[in-house]
């Protein structure tokens, strides 16, 4: 199950843990044994990585494969942390992201579950699409097909099958190091808030809050501390809006219950 250890009266989503359990470990120990053989059948521009979501945030603990340059120990990506989050058991299958060199990747998440349910790993695939874009370079040129040539034109190569993109505010990001994962994440929220830091009213600063909760920030080690400097004001003040996001939450959902209760 999903504990919590963070300062109480924080609405349960502070420093929240995937405890491990007999059947998780299990499965972890399983699908590990499989990322080299499951890799090593595929392309080498794929990458097999397995997250043990009991470790967050240095979740890898099986990898095969170069594409994003991390290897065991390194920390988790920013769309995995916002599917704990939203406790989402829905798996992203075939989603386009870009590494920071600009090379194109598509990837896709799959979340693994123990027996009674609880999330317990992910296992992830990345391929690199830029050697499939030289390769189709390559047959173009060799077919004498022109660039921007229309669809129709005879000879021209099917091309290769686009992953399904995703918005540049969504798309998952890749890092070896959990201060770079949440540096990322604050300096995502904070860019979505029509003021710079210095000029924010209490107003920003909780929306930048609650965008991090949204996005799993606070399953991570020290990030109250991190987001209280970012937004230059003390850990308490951030314990506060979080316990003001929460009470909102919970209003909403009694306003909900209490519709369906009528119709």
């Amino acid at each position: 199950m999903v504990e919590t250890q963070g300062r109480a009266g924080a609405a349960g989503i502070l420093d929240a843990v995937i405890r491990p359990t007999v059947d998780g470990e299990r499965l972890i120990a399983v699908f590990s044994s499989l990322v080299e053989p499951l890799g090593r059948s595929l392309p080498a521009s794929t990458e097999v990585v397995l997250h043990d979501l009991s470790k967050l945030p240095n979740s890898i603990v099986a990898i095969h494969g170069t594409v994003t340059g991390r290897q065991v120990g390194d920390p988790t990506t920013d769309l995995l942390l916002k599917k704990l989050q939203e406790l989402s058991a829905d798996h992203e299958v075939g989603y386009e992201t870009r590494l920071p060199d600009g090379r194109r990747i598509r990837s896709s998440t799959m979340i693994i579950r123990d027996v009674t349910g609880q999330p317990v790993a992910a296992l992830c695939l990345n391929s690199d699409l830029s050697v499939w874009e030289s390769v189709q370079d390559v047959i173009s040129s060799m077919l004498g097909v022109a660039q921007g040539a229309g669809a129709s034109a005879p000879g021209r190569p099917v091309p290769i099958e686009s992953a399904r993109p995703v918005d540049d505010d969504e798309s998952e990001i890749f890092v070896t190091d959990v201060d770079q994962l949440a540096a990322h994440l604050i300096r995502r929220a904070v860019s979505k808030v029509d003021a710079p830091v210095e000029l924010m009213q209490k107003r920003h600063k909780v929306e930048v809050v609650r965008d991090l909760k949204a996005r799993g920030m606070f399953h991570l080690r020290d990030a109250v501390d991190m987001v209280a400097a970012a937004l230059g004001v003390t850990r308490f003040t951030i314990y506060n809006y979080l316990n003001e996001i929460a009470d909102e939450e919970s209003a909403s959902e009694d306003r909900a219950e209490a519709g369906k209760d009528k119709a």
